[in-house]
């Protein structure tokens, strides 16, 4: 497909069109035929009573913010195989939002960075913790000396809990900086 088709089509279906349509084919079956592929087959009696054998659950809580829903995490072999939400959890009331169903698909995805890592010489190469938290407090020694306190910005997180929020803001204001923020989508 040419950049000027594209283009064309992007200007003839708009959002809200495009979700009129998807409800329209829902709707009518469409989606079904697709599903229908030898890709999948039935679970077996066995599959559907015990998928991982040996697993135990585990009550957690929902790392995606800082609300801290209940999830009960199925952990084999110190793997987190398969996640339900916490009915009986006093925060969540056995709801889920969008980013807590699919915290295990970040969890265990396989692009996810795991270790400290710099670019050297065009290349990521993987670094000790020592080394990266050195190397960020000599960053960050530099432009204080530099160029001033104020020539930093720390921006916060929604998964921050209220205890990592103060303390994230006494480091800021030890720094000597008012230049805190945060992201929060709650």
């Amino acid at each position: 497909m040419s950049a000027n088709t594209y283009e064309t089509l992007n200007a003839k279906v708009g959002r809200r069109s495009f979700m009129k349509m998807a409800a329209v084919a829902t709707a009518f079956g469409v989606t079904s035929s697709f599903a229908s592929t030898t890709a999948t087959r039935t679970a077996t009696e066995e599959e559907i009573k015990n998928p991982f054998p040996g697993s135990k659950m585990v009550k957690s809580i929902c790392t995606a913010c800082s609300v801290g829903c209940g999830i009960v995490a199925e952990v084999q072999n110190g793997v987190w195989v398969r996640q339900e939400v916490a009915q009986d959890h006093p925060v969540s009331l056995g709801g889920h939002c969008c980013k807590g169903s699919d915290m295990i698909d970040m969890v265990r995805s396989e692009v996810r960075v795991k270790h400290p890592m710099v670019k050297k010489d065009g290349k990521w190469q993987r670094i000790s913790w020592d080394e990266a938290l050195n190397g960020i407090a000599s960053k960050l020694e530099d432009l204080r000396q530099k160029d001033g306190p104020d020539s930093v910005m720390f921006l916060g997180s929604a998964k921050f809990n209220n205890e990592q929020a103060y303390y994230f803001r006494k480091f800021a204001a030890m720094f000597g900086t008012n230049n805190i923020d945060h992201q929060a989508r709650i």
